[in-house]
């Protein structure tokens, strides 16, 4: 059972925070600040990091570039879907608010072309797979967007589409190559099956690259429209037409589906999952030698270390395989996870409130470290200590977005059951089950989304949300010591630090070269005591950007649960 009964207010906002946001969807009340707030934060994320001419934000990388079209596209949803709630509420103007989904629609547009496609399709398996996803959401937004409100009869020019949806095969070609290449990282050598990380490395069967290819392949069989382009890369992915439909590439292959139902079984009987229900990084094989017989080696080499990211990308999956099979024990296992995350960011669900009275914190040193956070609030390992490099800078808000998709209504109601497995009765049932149980994580939601906005300047987002709540405090204060960060026995935190120049990690160990600093963080030397922690490191990001705006959308979608 995913629900538990409330024993307070689901309501709650921790006393310890000062409250930023009203409490949203109460009672019918819309929180017009939060979608304010939404669409402030795209404001300055394309106004202060997208150049239109280039197509791209150039301060990312190519697979954080992906990642933030996502967030885009995901924005734009929510601010579409936002349209009727809001219209009897004055003071917002609806084509200006078109006029800006049309106009960061643009930019995804713009992206297509900007998109180091060459670069990425020879990178590891992972950095392919971010592409598939961000370009089947990019489909799925613009049609939704089109049937909610450009193809009612009753237009001038009925049943005319919106021009987004011009896009969608060429977002499907994309997401059809870039699924196929990354599909040749699934191995049945080595540990019984699992997606290899990275091609260029020793086998690594990593949690990111499996949770990616669940994902992906799931939304592949749901959301692919179908592909007739042969180019580019004709050979390595050309299929056989489907006699039925005409088309080289139909859409729902089963392909998809066996894919993504065979790798989600692998990935729950790998044990990559630690004692706190957390999903640890990977795997490597100890006993691995190049150009020898490997055949029935197990993994057998974990890396303990914890991300967040990695509690994320398979709660999309999931949703999408109950959507495939409309069987519930997927829900039950991403609710499981959902409330394990939570627990490990310090927060009381008994109580809808973090463990630690944030209101008695005085003088030197920070709120416990509870395995992922601390306060409530959603953290990396890196973020108290200031050295997080480019990836980790996305994973929170990685995190958010796969939550939010998680979390939508089921579409199960009466008289409209998917399939046989179980009547009206049941669907309505369990869709109430579903919505139930993601409302009860709102205040927790709220109590992140506080925390963010907190370390907002200029508009934009800090990494740590944290000490948005300790606002109380002074700088120094909040001083980092090794113990408000423990890394896990048996962690490699190669992310921030780097992968380890060792056999086990590297085809062939080679000499120390020069990083060329895109990842490192950035450490300022203007100010030993910043004005303030999210001054240190890489600062403020477009990366960071787009975790803030994930939060804010994530408690926004929330607050809309029936």
């Amino acid at each position: 059972m995913f629900i538990r009964r409330a024993t307070v207010s689901a309501l709650a906002v921790a006393a310890s925070a000062t409250a930023i946001l009203s409490s949203p969807g109460i009672n019918g009340v819309v929180d017009t600040k939060l979608y304010d707030d939404m669409l402030d934060a795209v404001r300055v994320m394309q106004d202060g990091y997208f150049e239109a001419g280039a197509g791209t934000w150039p301060s990312a990388i190519d697979w954080t570039r992906a990642v933030m079209g996502t967030c885009i596209v995901g924005a734009m949803q929510s601010l579409s879907d936002g349209f009727e709630i809001l219209r009897e509420h004055e003071g917002h103007d609806f084509k200006a608010t078109e006029n800006l989904i049309s106009l960061y629609f643009s930019h995804i547009v713009g992206f297509y072309f900007g998109q180091d496609v060459l670069s990425l399709y020879h990178q590891a398996h992972d950095d392919m797979l971010w592409v598939v996803l961000g370009w089947l959401d990019a489909i799925k937004f613009a049609k939704r967007h089109s049937k909610t409100h450009h193809e009612d009869p009753s237009q001038h020019f009925p049943g005319q589409s919106w021009y987004g949806t011009t896009w969608a095969s060429s977002f499907a070609h994309r997401a059809r190559i870039f699924w196929h290449k990354a599909a040749a990282g699934w191995d049945t050598e080595l540990c019984g099956g699992g997606m290899n990380w990275d091609p260029k490395k020793t086998p690594y069967k990593n949690a990111i690259t499996n949770e990616l290819y669940i994902s992906a392949s799931a939304a592949m069989y749901l959301h692919f429209p179908g592909d007739n382009s042969d180019s580019p890369f004709i050979i390595q992915t050309r299929g056989p037409p489907d006699s039925d439909s005409g088309t080289t590439w139909p859409p729902h292959d089963t392909k998809y589906r066996i894919a993504a139902v065979d790798a989600h079984k692998w990935l729950r009987e790998s044990q990559m999952i630690n004692d706190k229900g957390l999903y640890t990084d990977g795997f490597h094989i100890s006993k691995w030698q190049k150009g020898a017989n490997n055949t029935g080696k197990k993994c057998d080499a974990r890396d303990e270390m914890v991300y967040t990211y990695n509690q994320g990308v398979i709660l999309s999956g999931l949703r999408d395989l109950f959507s495939m099979t409309d069987e519930a024990k997927y829900l039950e296992e991403g609710h499981r996870l959902i409330r394990d995350v939570i627990l490990a960011t310090g927060w009381d669900r008994e109580t809808d409130a973090p463990f630690q009275d944030l209101t008695k914190l005085t003088g030197r040193g920070l709120p416990k470290w509870y395995g992922l956070g601390r306060a409530g609030v959603l953290e990396d390992l890196c973020d108290a200590v200031g050295d997080c490099r480019q990836d980790v800078q996305t994973f929170k808000g990685i995190w958010m977005h796969h939550f939010t998709a998680f979390c939508t209504p089921l579409g199960l109601k009466q008289g409209q059951a998917t399939s046989s497995r179980f009547d009206d009765q049941h669907a309505t049932w369990l869709e109430k089950r579903h919505t139930t149980a993601c409302k009860e994580y709102a205040s927790w939601l709220r109590h992140n989304a506080n925390a963010a906005l907190g370390t907002r300047r200029d508009g934009k987002f800090g990494m740590w949300w944290t000490p948005g709540l300790l606002r109380h405090l002074d700088r120094a204060d909040l001083i980092i010591k090794p113990k408000d960060a423990p890394s896990p026995d048996g962690a490699v935190d190669y992310r921030n630090h780097g992968v380890p120049n060792e056999p086990l990690w590297v085809l062939v160990p080679t000499s120390p070269h020069p990083d060329d600093g895109t990842q490192k963080p950035i450490m300022h030397q203007r100010d030993a005591r910043p004005l303030d922690v999210n001054d240190r490191g890489r600062g403020r990001t477009v990366e960071t950007q787009g975790g803030g705006l994930a939060v804010l959308r994530a408690l926004w979608e929330n607050s809309r649960l029936p």
